[in-house]
């Protein structure tokens, strides 16, 4: 059956979805977000990480078992809509689309302050219009080069723990995983690192682009998170054997530290080109995203119509993808949103709690109810434990979020 001009082409398979979840999560998140993590936990890093997992468990189980009944773009926006409201789905999409545009900005700079420092915003820029012209050469581009970053990037972290665990500086007493940071500590590290696992929502975004979507979309979602889980693991383990949990939480770039202490000095310069490989998927994965949100809510009147445009040709929202670059391209130009992870991770955490609420009402069965349950309790707790910067401007941007919605309630009754 021939598709309309409005919809979206369905090429994905299960591995393609498997790599564009894995595109974002094992990204920028896992050279940059275990230090600030390792100064909130302190020793406690790990059983912050775990905290982090089983929120993340929760979400992508709610999020596979959403995506399989509504296979549309948009993820918990769509979600939201069908089984809590309208208003309750536009909250989820709005916390998604301003929750990851400050991760795309911030992914472009990490691409910037890796590749030429002196010239970030400039390099920052020129990845943002890269890859939104990849993205709207279609969706087989977009998943084959996230195929070749995922390689990379697994690559140069596989280097990464063999060198650290097989080095004379590796010391399995630094892995102590008592609480020296208390249990506040351990939950805003939790918060931090979450950052890092919430790629896996992209897979649900791009539902309407999945083969299959009732048997790829569940079995995608907990195959890309077990792997990047085991990978973030891993090297968590191999860099605190290294650095401990104090050497950890002071350095800024902690793989290439782990290295250098490991006595191999020559894998830095690899590490620092993986660092910006990887953040180069995260925002090609970040903008397949943000761009399909935007089109789901224009499609229902939540953001301009013209938004909902799909290429004849290359059957993605074309309109809706240059809109997120030409954002992102100018927050990167001009403003250093490096400290946005708690910002972005408040965001992600209520696009996450809309979810779980979702999936709570596909079943009576206490049974099927325990982990959105689990879900949302530890969104909301992990949400509220990050930094208090974090915390009052992620509240007033959804604050903003929920006064546009009003007002345009209040026109269409007036």
């Amino acid at each position: 059956m021939a598709q309309s001009g409005s919809e979206l082409r369905r090429t994905l398979g299960v591995g393609d979805a498997v790599v564009i979840g894995l595109g974002s999560m094992v990204g920028a998140g896992i050279f940059a977000a275990l230090g600030p993590a390792a100064r909130a936990a302190g020793s406690g890093l790990l059983l912050g990480l775990a905290v982090a997992a089983v929120v993340a468990y929760c979400n992508a189980t709610s999020s596979a078992r959403l995506a399989a009944l509504y296979p549309a773009s948009g993820g918990t926006y769509v979600y939201g809509r069908e089984r809590l409201g309208a208003f309750w789905g536009y909250l989820a999409g709005w916390s998604f689309i301003v929750g990851k545009t400050a991760s795309c900005a911030a992914m472009a700079l990490t691409v910037g302050a890796y590749v030429w420092p002196e010239q970030a915003h400039a390099v920052a820029v020129g990845a943002v219009v890269a890859l939104t012209a990849v993205n709207y050469g279609g969706m087989h581009k977009s998943a084959r080069l996230t195929r070749v970053i995922v390689s990379v990037v697994l690559a140069v972290l596989a280097s990464v723990v063999v060198v650290c665990l097989g080095s004379d500086a590796s010391d399995a007493g630094r892995l102590d995983v008592g609480v020296s940071g208390g249990a506040g500590g351990v939950l805003q590290a939790a918060g931090l690192l979450f950052f890092a696992f919430a790629g896996y929502a992209r897979i649900a975004t791009l539902g309407e682009e999945v083969r299959d979507p009732t048997r790829t979309i569940p079995r995608a979602i907990p195959t890309a998170l077990g792997v990047a889980l085991v990978v973030y693991a891993a090297v968590a383990v191999a860099v605190l054997s290294v650095l401990g949990p104090e050497g950890l939480g002071r350095a800024s770039a902690p793989l290439a530290d782990a290295v250098r202490t490991a006595g191999v000095p020559g894998l830095v310069p690899v590490v620092r080109v993986g660092a910006a490989v990887a953040s180069l998927g995260s925002l090609l994965a970040l903008i397949l995203g943000v761009s399909r949100t935007t089109l789901a809510m224009a499609r229902d009147g939540h953001l301009p119509g013209a938004l909902a445009e799909v290429h004849p040709r290359f059957q993605v929202p074309h309109r809706a993808e240059l809109a997120v670059g030409a954002v992102v391209a100018a927050l990167a130009a001009t403003v250093d949103v490096r400290g946005a992870i708690g910002f972005s991770s408040f965001g992600v955490l209520a696009y996450y709690a809309v979810a779980n609420a979702s999936a709570w009402t596909l079943s009576s069965a206490p049974a099927a109810r325990l982990v959105p349950v689990v879900g949302l309790v530890g969104c909301v707790t992990l949400a509220f434990a990050l930094p208090a910067l974090s915390v009052v401007v992620g509240a007033a941007v959804l604050g903003v979020g929920v006064a546009a919605y009003g007002v345009r309630g209040w026109r269409r009754t007036a």
